[in-house]
C-alpha cells in the first residue's frame, strides 16, 4: 500500500481569497535564510529555509501540470494507492479548476484526503456532493467559529453560510477534523463551546484547537509579529486547561497544539508508561540536549528515568522545532557539555550552531536530534495511542543512541 501527495502549489494570502485576520503569514518579511537541516555544510541557506518556510512560491499550478506530476508519481509508486492527499501553499478550495481536479483524482478510485482547507473558496453547496461522490474520505477544515458573522469578519469568507453548509454535509459522510485558531475574547468561551457542540452534533470526528501566537517567543520567527496588535494570547497552562475542560464536556475528540491531547496523553505520553520507559536504552554518557521551553521538562523527565544526570537545557522559544540562532545565543554556555544535541528541525545552520555554542573558547560538537520525539495535536488527531507511543519509543531510542554514541 502506498500514499500519494498531490501538490497544487499556491501561496498564502494570494491563493486563498486573502489572509485571515490571524494568519501568521500576512506580515512575513525578510529574505535572510534561517539555516536548517537541509542546508549544505558549507553554505547557510537552501530553498526550504529561505522560501519554503515562508511558502514564497508562484501561484497555483495549472491542471495539466498537476495531472502530469500525478501520473508520473503514480507510475513511480509500487502497490495499490491507499490515499491521495491534496496539499499546497494555497487553499485547495480556491483552486480555479477544483471540480476538474477532483474528477481527475476521483477516477483513480483511491480515497482522497484534503490536508487543509478554509472552505473560503467554495460558494456552491453542491461541492460537498462532488467531493463525496469522488471518494473524499478525510478533510481538515478550518472553521474558526460557526457564527457566520465571526467567520466573515476574521476569515474574510465572502459566503460563510455556504462554507458551513458544506462542512455540515461533509460531517455526515466523511471523517472531518475541524481546526480553530483560538483568539481570546473573540471565539473562545461560550462561542467556542457552541462551535464544539455544532461540530459534535453533526458528526465531526475531532476538533483541533490552536493557540494563537503573536510574538517571537511563541513561534513567529519570520519577522511577522505581532500579527494582531492588542490581541490577547493565552499562556500554555491556560490553553491546556481549556482543552481539558472542553474534553470533559464533549464526546468528540478535542485536542490542542502546542498542548495537548487528553485522550492519548501526548505530547510525551510515554512518561505515563513505566514499562515502556524501562524498555528504552539506558543513558550511559553525557551530552546536553537543547529544547524549547514547553518540551524541556517532559524530555528531562524521560531521560532522567533512563539514567541521565544532565539536565535538558531550555531556550526561551516555546516550540523546539522553531528554535533559531538567536535562541542559541541566549544559552548560558557554562551549562553545556562538550557535546550538544539540538532539535532535528531547528532553524539553525549546523556550522553556525557550533560557532555560537563554542564562542567561550570551548569547542563543542553540535548534533541534530531526531526530527520528532512526540506527536502534537495536528499529528496525533488521526493516530491511536499505540501509534503515538511507538513514535515516542523510536524517537527517544534514537536520541539516547546519539548521547551514547557521541557523548563524553
Amino acid at each position: 500500500m502506498a500514499q500519494l501527495t498531490v501538490d497544487i502549489g499556491g501561496s498564502p494570502g494570494i491563493n486563498c481569497r486573502g489572509y485571515c485576520e490571524y494568519c501568521y503569514f500576512k506580515k512575513v518579511k525578510g529574505t535572510t535564510p534561517l539555516g536548517c537541516r537541509y542546508c549544505l555544510p558549507f553554505m547557510k541557506g537552501c530553498d526550504y529555509c529561505t522560501r519554503g518556510v515562508k511558502e514564497e512560491y508562484s501561484g497555483f499550478k495549472d491542471l495539466r501540470t498537476v495531472a502530469d506530476e500525478t501520473l508520473a508519481n503514480l507510475q513511480a509508486k509500487q502497490g495499490e494507492i491507499d490515499r491521495i492527499t491534496i496539499s499546497g501553499g494555497g487553499d485547495p478550495s480556491c483552486y480555479p479548476q477544483f471540480t476538474d481536479l477532483i474528477g481527475l483524482l476521483g477516477s483513480t478510485e483511491a480515497p482522497l484526503h484534503i490536508g487543509y482547507t478554509s472552505g473560503k473558496g467554495w460558494d456552491d453547496p453542491s461541492i460537498a456532493d462532488l467531493l463525496i461522490d469522488n471518494g473524499l474520505s478525510e478533510i481538515s477544515f478550518t472553521v474558526f467559529s460557526v457564527d457566520p458573522k465571526l467567520r466573515k469578519q476574521y476569515m474574510h469568507d465572502p459566503t460563510p453560510e455556504v462554507s458551513l453548509a458544506i462542512l455540515e454535509r461533509l460531517c455526515k459522510a466523511v471523517d472531518v477534523y475541524a481546526a480553530t485558531v483560538v483568539l481570546p475574547g473573540v471565539n473562545d468561551g461560550t462561542v467556542l463551546e457552541d462551535t464544539c457542540r455544532w461540530l459534535q452534533d453533526r458528526g465531526a470526528k475531532g476538533h483541533i484547537l490552536m493557540r494563537f501566537a503573536n510574538e517571537t517567543g511563541q513561534g513567529l520567527i519570520l519577522g511577522n509579529g505581532p500579527v494582531l496588535k492588542h490581541q490577547k494570547t493565552q499562556s500554555v497552562e491556560s490553553f491546556r486547561d481549556m482543552i481539558t475542560d472542553l474534553r470533559k464536556k464533549f464526546t468528540m475528540k478535542i485536542s490542542g497544539t502546542p498542548l495537548w491531547d487528553p485522550e492519548i496523553g501526548s505530547p510525551f505520553a510515554i512518561r505515563y508508561e513505566p514499562a515502556l520507559l524501562a524498555k528504552l536504552p539506558r543513558v550511559m554518557k553525557q551530552a546536553s540536549v537543547v529544547s524549547g521551553s514547553i518540551a524541556t521538562p517532559f524530555i528531562d523527565t524521560i531521560l532522567s528515568a533512563c539514567g541521565s544526570t544532565v539536565p535538558v537545557v531550555p531556550v526561551a522559544k516555546e516550540i523546539a522545532c522553531l528554535i533559531t540562532a538567536d535562541d542559541l545565543k541566549q544559552i548560558d554556555l557554562r551549562t553545556l557539555e562538550p557535546v550538544v544535541i539540538i532539535p532535528g528541525r531547528a532553524f539553525v545552520h549546523d556550522a553556525e550552531a557550533e560557532e555560537i555554542l563554542s564562542r567561550d573558547g570551548i569547542v563543542r560538537t553540535v548534533l541534530r536530534g531526531p526530527e520528532m520525539l512526540t506527536a502534537d495535536a495536528e499529528t496525533s488527531m488521526g493516530m491511536t495511542r499505540e501509534q503515538v507511543l511507538e513514535m515516542e519509543m523510536n524517537g527517544f531510542t534514537e536520541l539516547i543512541w546519539l548521547i551514547n554514541q557521541y557523548g563524553i
